[in-house]
C-alpha cells in the first residue's frame, strides 16, 4: 500500500472534525498508477494528495472535505473509460487526471455526460481542449505549443542536420511529433526518416539501422521515457552518435535509469520547473523530507488541486458545473505554478516551454536542468 504524503497532517485534521471522519467532496485522480508509467502516476497521485491535505488543514472546500481516490488506467484507454465509469458509480465530483492524452480525451466524455469536472496535469494533445465540452481543463500545455519551441530550437541549433522524428503511434507521442514536423519544415527542414513504432518496444536495431542509413544526427522523439530510454541506450551501444530531443513525455529521473550514462546531452522541453519558484521552497522541503523528490507534474496536480478548490470558493458552491463556469469567468487563481486563468476551451494561461538538458547534478545523478 503506498504511503500518501502529508497523511499525519490530513489524519489530524479529520480527527479534529470527528462528524467528518471522511472526506465530503469526493475527487477522483486518475492516473497509471501501475505499469511502465507508473511514475507519473505517482506524480500525480503525491501532488493531488499533498495539495488536498493543505487544503483540508486549512477548512476544506464551501465546509466540505477532501477526499481522494485513485483509479489505475495503466495508461490504457479502455481502463481509463472503466476508471471514469467507477469514479461516477463512487459520486466523485471532480477528477485531476489523467496523465495520458490518449486516455484523457475518452474518459473526458464520459466526465461530460456525468457531470464531472477533469483538470488534467499532463495531457498535452489540443484535442483535448478543443471538442467543445464544458468539463475539460488542464494545469500544463499543449503540443502545439510545444511543437513549435522544439522545432525552433532544432531549426536555431541543428539546421544542417540530418533529422529523425519518431513517434510511439498515441495520440500524445504522435501529436507532438507531428506539431514539431510541422515547425520544422515550416522553416525549410524535412526529416531524412518519419517513422512510428509500438508502445511496449524492446528491440530498436531495425530503426537505428535505417537512421544510419539516413545519416541521423538529430532524433526527434514523441513520445514517452520507457521507450525514448532504449533508444538512447542502443543508439549508444551501436556506435551512433545522434542528439536526442524530446519533449514533456521524458521528464522523470526513470529515463536516466534506463538509458545509463548515454542519456548525457538528452534534450528535452517542458514548463518552468516550478521547484526552482522561491514561493515553493518549503513545500518543496516536505515533500522530499517526505521521500518524494517533487518533480515533473507532481506541482502540476498540486496545481489541478488548488485550482477545483479555488474555483469553488470562488463560485461558493462544489457543484462541478458551476465551478467549470467559475473557472472560465473568474481567476486569475493562485497556484504553485503562479497565478492561472482560463480561456473558453479550458487551457490555461501559462509561461511556455523551455529547453532542458539531462547532465549530472550535485549527487552524481542524472536529470534534467533548464538551460
Amino acid at each position: 500500500m503506498k504511503k500518501s504524503l502529508f497523511s499525519g497532517v490530513a489524519f489530524a485534521a479529520m480527527l479534529a472534525l470527528s462528524g467528518h471522519a471522511y472526506a465530503d467532496l469526493l475527487i477522483g485522480v486518475g492516473g497509471p498508477f501501475t505499469g511502465p508509467n507508473a511514475a507519473f502516476g505517482a506524480q500525480l497521485q503525491k501532488g493531488a494528495e499533498a495539495a488536498a491535505a493543505e487544503i483540508n488543514a486549512a477548512g476544506g472546500v464551501n465546509g466540505e472535505k477532501i477526499k481522494i481516490t485513485l483509479g489505475d488506467d495503466v495508461s490504457d484507454a479502455k481502463q481509463g473509460v472503466s476508471v471514469a465509469n467507477k469514479f461516477v458509480a463512487d459520486g466523485v465530483k471532480f477528477v485531476v487526471g489523467h496523465f495520458n492524452s490518449g486516455v484523457s480525451i475518452p474518459a473526458s466524455e464520459v466526465y461530460a455526460e456525468n457531470g464531472i469536472v477533469e483538470v488534467t496535469p499532463a495531457a498535452t494533445n489540443p484535442v483535448f481542449t478543443e471538442r467543445g465540452l464544458w468539463n475539460t481543463f488542464r494545469t500544463c500545455g499543449r503540443d502545439d505549443q510545444q511543437g513549435v519551441i522544439a522545432g525552433g530550437y532544432i531549426a536555431e541549433h541543428f539546421k544542417d542536420a540530418k533529422i529523425a522524428v519518431i513517434h510511439d503511434k498515441t495520440p500524445y507521442g504522435q501529436g507532438l511529433a507531428d506539431e514539431t514536423k510541422k515547425t520544422l519544415e515550416a522553416k525549410g527542414l524535412k526529416p531524412v526518416l518519419y517513422e512510428g513504432v509500438n508502445v511496449g518496444d524492446k528491440d530498436f536495431s531495425a530503426l537505428i539501422a535505417k537512421a544510419k542509413q539516413a545519416g541521423v544526427s538529430v532524433l526527434y522523439w514523441g513520445g514517452l521515457h520507457t521507450e525514448a530510454g532504449l533508444i538512447i541506450r542502443q543508439l549508444a551501444d551501436q556506435g551512433l552518435k545522434v542528439k536526442f530531443i524530446s519533449g514533456d513525455g521524458i521528464v522523470t529521473n526513470e529515463l536516466a535509469a534506463i538509458a545509463g550514462d548515454a542519456v548525457a546531452g538528452t534534450l528535452n522541453t517542458f514548463g518552468p520547473d516550478p521547484r526552482n519558484n522561491p514561493a515553493n521552497k518549503e513545500l518543496v522541503e516536505k515533500f522530499r523530507k517526505a521521500g518524494f523528490e517533487p518533480e515533473a507534474y507532481t506541482l502540476y496536480s498540486y496545481a489541478a488541486t488548488q485550482v477545483i478548490a479555488a474555483a469553488a470558493t470562488v463560485a461558493k458552491s462544489n457543484d462541478p458545473e458551476t465551478v467549470a463556469k467559475t473557472l472560465k469567468s473568474k481567476g486569475p487563481f493562485k497556484t504553485v505554478l503562479g497565478d492561472i486563468s482560463y480561456d473558453e476551451k479550458g487551457d490555461p494561461k501559462l509561461p511556455g516551454y523551455v529547453m532542458y538538458e539531462w547532465k549530472k547534478g550535485a549527487d552524481g545523478k542524472y536529470t534534467f536542468f533548464q538551460q
